[in-house]
């Protein structure tokens, strides 16, 4: 692994956790809270510079947002009466909250300081765990996510001059709002590994959904059967995203880290251990060093079991940002369980692994046509990769 070669920064503060549905909700901000005590305890935040999260003001949102969404979400905040389908407002998944603008603004703000830490080269590496909110689209909200913090933030980055900008999203629902945003943009290459569209909301992302017109190949879908676990998630990616990462040559990496593929999540059906997220994570952190001269942006994202996997999984990706990674052996502290047990009333895991060692058979050694997964891949490979000058064969 290559470590990190300059300073990296977490973008955060305590009130970002006021982006919260209510206690009913899957979303619940107790796992941001419990990431960052975890992380504190282990010693991860000492290697990273813990930066102020400013709030977005209404004109950078509207750089991906219509002012009609905004004026929405504004209202509904000062109105738990509220329901606005047409702006997806007070529905099950996005129920309104009171001064919900502001918290979903401050989430924005966040993730856009994180992309202005690493395009300035204040961080060479910068994350925003409470980011990753990648279903909301230009007009409405959508799948817990009230603005695209996502989106806003790859806009400021080709406001400043950005050429090729790459997003890798890795939650287990297809990163819908980022792609669609910027499905015509060229300079734009969003590649989005998820449950298929057959299952799970939001029953998009399909190999086909590959760019609109002048920007045929910049969207990536590779759409996996449900029930894929570690070895076959790895197996996909590495088919998928190295070459194409290294033929775009993106001048910054972006990456979505929602956690909601594990095996325990109540929300989904892949079947991926703490360990297989930290593999990702590891893989992403080398590919922005080898493609990108380093700069990462890394971003949190779904994930609904909140004690058990979300602390330790985002844990791991905050130490990787820091270039130190740690032993998936090592205990969770002694302080951090005590403190979820008495104070959200579950036992917490006392080991930062799921006790798997990763593992997968390369794409080079074949693919096997009677397997769901590998048509999954091949069908990917052979929609996109001829559109970047790749051969789609192993």
């Amino acid at each position: 692994m290559v470590q990190c070669s300059g300073p990296s920064s977490v973008v955060f503060d305590g009130r970002l956790t006021e982006y919260s549905f209510g206690p009913a909700h899957p979303m619940s901000p107790i796992r941001v809270d419990l990431t960052m005590r975890l992380a504190e305890e282990l010693g991860v935040l000492d290697r990273l510079a813990v930066v102020p999260a400013p709030i977005a003001d209404d004109e950078t949102i509207a750089t991906v947002h219509d002012a009609g969404l905004i004026e929405a979400v504004t209202k509904a905040g000062r109105d738990p009466n509220v329901v606005d389908p047409v702006h997806g407002l007070g529905s099950d998944d996005n129920p309104v909250f009171p001064d919900m603008h502001h918290a979903a603004a401050h989430v924005v703000g966040a993730s856009v300081e994180a992309f202005r830490q690493v395009w300035t080269r204040t961080s060479l590496h910068s994350a925003n765990i409470t980011g990753g909110l990648h279903h909301a689209m230009r007009d409405r909200a959508s799948g817990f996510c009230i603005y695209n913090d996502v989106a806003v933030g790859i806009q400021y980055l080709l406001d400043q001059g950005a050429e090729r900008v790459a997003y890798v999203d890795v939650d287990v629902h297809h990163g819908d709002g980022v792609e669609a945003i910027f499905y015509d943009d060229p300079r734009v290459l969003t590649i989005s590994l998820h449950e298929t569209g057959q299952m799970l909301f939001p029953g998009t992302g399909f190999p086909n959904d590959a760019g609109g017109p002048g920007a045929e190949g910049s969207a990536v879908n590779v759409a996996l059967p449900p029930g894929t676990s570690d070895a076959g998630w790895l197996r996909a990616f590495h088919a998928v995203v190295p070459p194409l990462l290294r033929e775009f040559a993106p001048q910054v990496l972006v990456s979505q880290h929602g956690c909601d593929s594990h095996i325990e999540d109540p929300l989904a059906h892949l079947m991926l251990t703490v360990d297989g997220h930290r593999a990702s994570y590891l893989a992403l952190h080398d590919l922005a060093h080898e493609v990108a001269g380093g700069r990462w942006v890394a971003l949190g994202g779904g994930g609904y079991e909140t004690v058990g996997v979300v602390p330790r999984s985002w844990t791991h990706l905050l130490a990787i940002v820091g270039g130190q990674p740690l032993d998936p052996m090592v205990n969770t502290p002694q302080n951090w369980r005590e403190y979820v047990e008495y104070g959200v009333g579950r036992h917490a895991p006392h080991r930062m692994t799921d006790g798997r060692t990763p593992a997968f058979r390369d794409w080079s050694e074949g693919f096997d046509p009677g397997t769901w997964l590998d048509r999954a891949i091949n069908a990917t490979r052979t929609e996109i990769f001829p559109w970047h000058g790749l051969d789609p064969m192993p």
